[in-house]
């Protein structure tokens, strides 16, 4: 399959080249007219937004095409950074606050934006001149967005996979397995909950005769695992009732048999936490390979100067697995989400969206099927990219946790539920903060 995809991204570029220079650019449409304003798309790392002064073939045609764009439309559209990861939001609520008159959209972090959708702070995406459920618009991001019917935040593209398994090669072929099983039960759909817990069983273990485990088969972010032991078995924390009201939903029995099943596999075969260790210990002891699975998520692995890429042993990915009650392999989608700040007429806002949707269009000429893969390809087997990761890539293996309309994860089911399982019933720590919960949903849908 990596041979496969080398050849047809190839094939791609080549292609590319020909038909650059008689590409189609979009359909113009009538009757859209900037009157020569400057657009501003402010993100939270592209410094000044200056052009390259040596720009790739490719980078040539997708500044022709932004040029045809804006002569065509009579604006000026700058994509640059205003603020960073942590202050881009308080730069927003600024701007919303004492708006300047400048035409503007916002690409902010998806930890950011749950108490300004609460606040009505951004504009609906619905309107005449696109297609928000067309399919380059995320369908998890637009659900997650979505209040009272109407979206409110869109990100073009698929998903970036964020939680599944890494395995340690080393670990599984000491206890004597091989590691493409994983990989082959994941592609006939039998990569389940039983499965993952007879590996862990199986390479949960002492090497020296002790009695304390040398080898552990789960080590990783805790939250993650039992955030997707709940998605994977079909249930959730938080959900849209028939209304479009978000409401508290962990009373549901897929969802309490889901924490129960991930309480006990991971207290059974986890690698104990260290006296005095810091909250992130599990990310260098899973580089010791001492452990067989480690639950995180898809950058700490694929990203370019990620924090696996000094890792000595070999490592894969695959999925999460699915539980009893599941239907298919799910990840939490969490991309960035493009917003409008609530403060112009609705006309205004509709010319907004559809040159948005104009300026993230594939450049003319080239196909970008094959762009995501990048470097991938350097850190791990070809598997782990072409099944795994192109797999959780697609809409239908993206589920969204509502919890982040409340707030951030930690304050909504980190201290109330997730932390203190360890000690206590599932359902117990349910009851305990329904209202607190419900309180918060009330307050979101008003």
């Amino acid at each position: 399959m990596k041979k496969l995809v080398s050849l047809l991204l190839l094939a791609a570029m080549m292609c590319a080249v020909l038909v650059t220079a008689s590409a189609e650019y979009p359909e113009v449409v009538e009757g859209i007219d900037f009157g020569g304003q400057t657009i501003y798309i402010y993100d939270y790392w592209s410094g000044d937004g200056a052009r390259s002064d040596n720009p790739s073939e490719e980078q040539a045609a997708q500044y022709a095409y932004r040029d045809w764009l804006e002569e065509t439309y009579n604006c000026h559209i700058i994509q640059m950074q205003k603020g960073d990861w942590g202050s881009q939001i308080t730069e927003f609520n600024n701007f919303v606050s004492a708006p300047d008159g400048s035409l503007t959209l916002w690409i902010i972090e998806p930890g950011s934006v749950g108490t300004d959708l609460k606040q009505g702070y951004f504009a609906p995406w619905d309107n005449d001149l696109i297609d928000i459920t067309a399919e380059k618009w995320n369908s998890a991001t637009s659900s997650r967005m979505t209040k009272n019917g109407q979206v409110f935040g869109v990100y073009a593209g698929n998903t970036e996979p964020r939680q599944m398994l890494y395995f340690n090669k080393k670990v599984l072929a000491d206890a004597g397995i091989d590691y493409n099983e994983l990989y082959d039960l994941q592609a006939a759909g039998e990569w389940t909950w039983d499965k993952l817990e007879e590996y862990a069983a199986r390479l949960t273990y002492d090497t020296d005769n002790d009695g304390v485990n040398d080898v552990y088969g789960l080590i990783g972010s805790g939250d993650d695992f039992y955030q997707m032991a709940v998605f994977s078995n079909g249930g959730a924390f938080f959900a849209l009732d028939e209304e479009g009201k978000l409401q508290p939903v962990m009373r549901d029995q897929n969802t309490l048999d889901a924490l129960n099943w991930a309480k006990r596999v991971w207290t059974t075969y986890g690698a104990p936490t260290p006296d005095g260790a810091n909250w992130d210990w599990y990310k260098d002891a899973w580089k010791q390979g001492y452990v067989a699975f480690y639950m995180y998520q898809g950058y700490g692995g694929f990203n370019d100067n990620a924090e696996m890429a000094d890792m000595t042993d070999e490592w894969g990915a695959v999925a999460f697995p699915i539980g009893p009650n599941g239907t298919t392999y799910l990840n939490l989608a969490s991309d960035n989400i493009t917003v409008i700040p609530n403060v112009y007429d609705e006309e205004t806002v509709a010319k907004l969206t559809f040159i948005y949707d104009m300026w993230t269009m594939p450049t003319p000429g080239y196909d970008d099927e094959f762009s995501w893969i990048g470097n991938k390809y350097n850190y791990t087997d070809a598997r782990a990219v072409d099944e795994t990761y192109a797999m959780l890539r697609e809409p239908e293996h993206s589920a969204t946790n509502l919890c982040v309309n409340l707030g951030t994860t930690n304050d909504v089911l980190g201290n109330p539920l997730l932390w203190q399982l360890g000690g206590n019933e599932p359902s117990e720590l349910i009851d305990a903060n329904w209202d607190a919960w419900q309180a918060m949903c009330d307050d979101f849908n008003q």
